[in-house]
C-alpha cells in the first residue's frame, strides 16, 4: 500500500490533505512549525521521527510504513499534520491490542494492516493533531483526513494512541473509543532542592529514599550527566549494549537500531541526558532521558552490572534532581508502576482513540472499553491514596 494524495477536501476548497511516505518529503522548519514551535514536542519532531525511518527503526521493513498526513493551503504552505503508519504488527505501541486482532483473525478478516498515529516505540503523552493554528478548524481537517485514510487503504483500523486528553475528547465526539491508561510522572511543586522534595514525603520514605541514595554514592561508582558534545561515539556504543541487554531480556528484540542514537545524538543532543555510571573508568550502567522545555521523559535503561539501587539513582533521583535544578515542571516515568509511586511518582491518566471498521468488533471493543475504563479509574484512586506524601502538619520534619 502506497502512501498517495488525498481527495481535496471539498468543505474548504483552500486546504487540501495528502500522504507522504518519508520525512524527507516535508521541509523540517515547515513540520516542527506545527509540531515542536515551543520546544515542548521532542518526539514529534523532524529530526527525531526522520531519525526513526533513516535509522532503519520505523520502516515498513520493520512493520512501521510511514504516510505521514499534511494538511496545506493552495499554495502548498504546510498548515497541519499527523505521524501516521501503516502497520503489519501491534509492537512497539504500548497500547495492546493483540486480543482484538486474534478476534478479527478468528472471523476470519485480517486485521493488519492497520493505521497508527503514534511517535514509535514512544508511550509520550503528546498532540497528534499537529497544527499552526490552535484553533479547531485545522485538527477537524486532519482528523477528516485520517478517518479518510482509513477507508482509501481499507484497512481494519485506526489507533491514535497517547494522544492529549483535549484531543481525545474531540475524537470521541467523531465516534472514535475512547481507552483510558496510566502512566507516572513526578510534579515538581517549586521544590528548593532534592532535600525539599523529600520533605513532602512522609518519614518512613524520606528516610528509605536516603539511605538508597546513600548506597550508591557509597560504593565506587561514578555518575555523570552527559548532554550535547559530551554524546561520543564511544558513549552511544556503550549505551547501546545496556538497551540491548534489557530489550532482548523484556520483548525479545530490540526496536531501535545503533545508527538511531548515533543520529539523535547528531541532531538532538541538547535533548538528551544521558545518566551514566562508571567504574574504574568503564561504564556499567546508564539512563536515556529526554528534554524539552517543561519536562524530561525517561526512556532506556540497560546495565552491564548489578549494582543494588542504581537504577533507582539513575532514572528517578538524577532525573528529580535535575528537574529541580533546571526549573522543569515535571519528570515523566511511563508506565508499571509500585516502585515509582513510592519514590515520589504519582498516577496520571493517558488516553487513545481507536475507530474499528468491522461492527461486531467495534460493538465488542466498545463494550470491553466500558469494563476497562471502570477499572482503571479505580486502580487510579487506589494509586492516588498510596502516594507516600504526607499530609500536611502531620509530622514533624
Amino acid at each position: 500500500m502506497t502512501p498517495a494524495p488525498l481527495a481535496k477536501e471539498t468543505k474548504a476548497p483552500k486546504k487540501c490533505a495528502r500522504l507522504i511516505g518519508s520525512l524527507k518529503e516535508v521541509s523540517a522548519a515547515s513540520w516542527d512549525a506545527c509540531a515542536d514551535p515551543s520546544g515542548d514536542q521532542p518526539f514529534s519532531s523532524h529530526a527525531f521521527l526522520l531519525s526513526l525511518e533513516e535509522s532503519g527503526s520505523a520502516t515498513t521493513q520493520t512493520g512501521w510504513t510511514p504516510c505521514h498526513l499534511l494538511l496545506e493551503d493552495e499554495a502548498e504552505n504546510l498548515l497541519g499534520c499527523m505521524p501516521l503508519y501503516l502497520k503489519t504488527h501491534s509492537q512497539g505501541e504500548y497500547v495492546f491490542d493483540h486480543g482484538w486482532a486474534d478476534a478479527l483473525e478468528r472471523a476470519g478478516v485480517p486485521y493488519y494492516p492497520k493505521l497508527q498515529s503514534a511517535i514509535p516505540f514512544t508511550p509520550v503523552a503528546g498532540r497528534r493533531l499537529l497544527t499552526l493554528s490552535r484553533k479547531g478548524e485545522a485538527r477537524e481537517f486532519l482528523l477528516a483526513a485520517a478517518m479518510e485514510a482509513l477507508n482509501k487503504f481499507r484497512v481494519s483500523s485506526l489507533h491514535i494512541t497517547f494522544a492529549l486528553e483535549e484531543e481525545a475528547m474531540m475524537m470521541k465526539k467523531r465516534g472514535f473509543l475512547m481507552r483510558v491508561g496510566q502512566q507516572y510522572h513526578w510534579r515538581n511543586r517549586d521544590y528548593r532542592d532534592f532535600d525539599g522534595f523529600l520533605n513532602s514525603l512522609t518519614a518512613r520514605r524520606r528516610k528509605a529514599i536516603r539511605k538508597e541514595r546513600a548506597a550508591v554514592q557509597d560504593s565506587d561508582l561514578k555518575i555523570a550527566l552527559l548532554s550535547g558534545d559530551d554524546l561520543t561515539e564511544a558513549v552511544w556504543d556503550a549505551f547501546f549494549a545496556f538497551y540491548m541487554d534489557t530489550g532482548s531480556r523484556k520483548w525479545g528484540r530490540p526496536y531501535l537500531t545503533r545508527s538511531f542514537f548515533s543520529l539523535l545524538g547528531e541532531r538532538m543532543g541538547d535533548r538528551v541526558l544521558l545518566a551514566m555510571a562508571s567504574r574504574g573508568g568503564r561504564y556499567v550502567a546508564g539512563a536515556l532521558h529526554m528534554l524539552s522545555s517543561q519536562a524530561l521523559y525517561g526512556r532506556y535503561w540497560g546495565c552491564a552490572e548489578y549494582h543494588r539501587f542504581l537504577h533507582f539513582e539513575l532514572c528517578y533521583y538524577q532525573a528529580i534532581d535535575y528537574a529541580i535544578a533546571q526549573g522543569l515542571s515535571r519528570v515523566e516515568a511511563g508506565a508499571q508502576g509500585a516502585h515509582k509511586i513510592e519514590r515520589g511518582y504519582e498516577s496520571e491518566r493517558v488516553w487513545s482513540a481507536h475507530v474499528l471498521a468491522h461492527s461486531g468488533l467495534r460493538a465488542a471493543v466498545a463494550d470491553y472499553l466500558r469494563h476497562e475504563r471502570r477499572a482503571m479509574e479505580e486502580e487510579i484512586a487506589m494509586v492516588k491514596r498510596a502516594t507516600p506524601f504526607r499530609k500536611s502538619g502531620s509530622e514533624r520534619l
